[in-house]
């Protein structure tokens, strides 16, 4: 008989959590797995090459490639964390997870989700300095600048994931939890939970609505001076290059941010399990791999210097 058992205890090696994720779909397992083998191939690669043509070529030495470099190296981060556990469990027959690698693996994705989080709206404040302030851009985004405001999207994730992870490890559960998802999320894991979990609820959704909601409205605010400032370029072509640079940015942040207040901050109660399942694969497997294709089709100078060292 399973009995409650405390996740601070010293029997953590007697919990374990079996992620369901695709077992509904037995037949379609072998498809599933080597479509997201391909769609972790190609995100590790988009992003890797996204990361050292940024660093090996000096005319994209500039705050927003610096960001840029920053977004694809957490998107990697991010793939990793997620992906090979959807893959171990389209090969095994029962996807098992130990206490202690389950609440790494929900610590490291709370962190890497907060980091996107502050890192967007770290490069929608570059674009609002580039775009309203052109002539004191260089001043504004000096190196020292822009390593402060890098570490700023880093660290204080980790510090949210710490909490959140304390907050979730300190909840009570069977010694055999059967959990309806493809990795350990934050709602999965209080569902199966026997301990009251009405703290951990109400401090976590605090965390979720400041860190995706606030920084959402802050990058929408920044965009409506950005759109304000490229109407009133006279240039036709300085106004054109401006939008695509930034409509590249906006695209990724509606659709992750969009999702993520979707999931974590609105009422989720009535939504069908397979919904939040879709939309889950929507910002942890489709987002990290959309990026660098958003990015780099949009963005002249990355396509040309890739064309250049190919060609080389």
């Amino acid at each position: 008989m399973n009995t409650p058992i405390p996740g601070s205890s010293k029997n953590l090696s007697n919990i374990e959590f079996v992620l369901l994720g695709f077992q509904i779909l037995p037949k379609l397992q072998p498809f599933f797995f080597v479509t997201f083998l391909l769609i972790y191939i190609s995100t590790m690669t988009g992003n890797i090459l996204i990361i050292a043509v940024v660093f090996t070529d000096s005319r994209l030495h500039s705050p927003m490639y610096f960001f840029l470099a920053n977004l694809s190296f957490l998107e990697a981060c991010y793939s990793t964390t997620i992906i090979p556990t959807i893959l171990g469990g389209l090969l095994a027959k029962e996807n098992t997870l130990s206490f202690e690698a389950c609440m790494t693996q929900f610590y490291f994705f709370t962190s890497f989700v907060s980091s996107e989080c502050l890192l967007l709206t770290v490069m929608a404040y570059d674009r609002y300095a580039a775009i309203c302030f052109p002539l004191h851009y260089t001043m504004l985004m000096d190196p020292q600048r822009c390593l402060q405001l890098a570490l700023c999207a880093w660290i204080p994730s980790y510090v949210i994931g710490l909490v959140t992870d304390s907050l979730v490890c300190s909840l009570c559960f069977l010694a055999h939890n059967e959990i309806d998802h493809f990795f350990c999320d934050y709602e999965p894991l209080l569902k199966a939970a026997c301990s009251d979990t009405y703290l951990v609820q109400n401090v976590t959704f605090i965390m979720s609505f400041l860190v995706t909601s606030i920084p959402f409205l802050l990058i929408i605010v920044s965009y409506s001076y950005i759109i304000a400032s490229i109407l009133k370029m006279s240039s036709t072509t300085r106004r054109y290059a401006a939008f695509s640079t930034c409509s590249s940015h906006l695209i990724v942040v509606v659709a992750y941010f969009g999702t993520l207040i979707g999931l974590y901050v609105l009422p989720t109660s009535g939504q069908p399990i397979n919904l939040k399942k879709t939309l889950s694969l929507l910002y942890t497997v489709a987002t990290p791999l959309l990026n660098p294709i958003i990015y780099t089709l949009r963005n002249r100078d990355i396509k040309e210097t890739l064309v250049m060292k190919v060609t080389c």
